[in-house]
């Protein structure tokens, strides 16, 4: 199997990532593939952003569009960077598979990796569903408040970081047997669970609003100030919520 990080999945030309995910290799797989989903709900957010910006029928809103546009880049490059994780991850979980395990202390430090890893690869796509969350936070914001001939676009990115949060629940979930330790599972699919009920929530209300195309009042100054912090550390999950 090629090393699944020797090249970032960003470095990939569309159709190369595209061939790549529909061979027999184990990696890219569906955890990469939600995260570049998600990535791309994150560009669409940035995309609507800029085209709001300068634009004096939406002025009540340049704060939030200030904002936004960059948080919408960071957190498309953040899925990406996820994507490679994701891939990454897997690998070290096959890798702790294939250890000997011929004594008692060979299967001891085999059962000992795969628990570690198994954890590893649980976390990782739940990175992906809390920046999801972040996504379609963002997107709700910009509803109503933003070019109204982009609404379906902010629509589309709703629809994209739900899909990738129910993707990549579903790679945390999968893993959660492996990890040995009930408590610790439960907590993550506990976590995992409410996550996607808030994405799904979210998704809802961005579509609902950017259907009515009806004008919104601006947002609080501290819910922009969560959307800009977005640009310059790692959030916790809804962070802009």
């Amino acid at each position: 199997m090629p090393d699944p990080v020797s090249r970032p999945f960003a470095d990939l030309l569309l159709r190369d990532f595209l061939g790549r995910l529909a061979s027999g290799e184990p990696v890219p797989g569906g955890g990469s593939a939600s995260a570049v989903a998600g990535s791309l709900g994150g560009a669409l957010v940035a995309m609507v952003a800029t085209l709001s910006q300068d634009r004096p029928k939406y002025a009540a809103h340049a704060e939030l569009h200030a904002a936004a546009g960059p948080a919408g880049h960071r957190l498309a490059q953040r899925l990406l960077t996820i994507a490679d994780e994701d891939a990454a991850a897997y690998a070290a979980y096959a890798a702790a598979l294939k250890l000997p395990r011929e004594t008692d202390e060979e299967r001891a430090a085999r059962s000992a990796a795969i628990r570690a890893a198994a954890d590893g690869a649980a976390g990782v796509p739940l990175r992906c569903v809390e920046a999801c969350l972040d996504v379609v936070t963002v997107a709700e914001a910009l509803a109503g408040r933003s070019n109204a001939n982009a609404a379906s676009d902010l629509g589309v990115a709703a629809l994209l970081a739900e899909a990738a949060a129910h993707g990549a629940a579903e790679n945390v979930r999968v893993n959660l047997p492996s990890i040995g330790d009930e408590a610790r599972a439960a907590d993550l699919a506990d976590r995992v669970a409410r996550l996607v009920v808030r994405v799904a929530a979210t998704a809802a209300e961005t579509i609902a609003a950017a259907a009515r195309a009806e004008p919104r009042d601006p947002v609080p100054a501290d819910h922009t100030e969560a959307i800009a912090r977005l640009c310059t550390e790692e959030p916790v999950a809804g962070g802009a919520a």
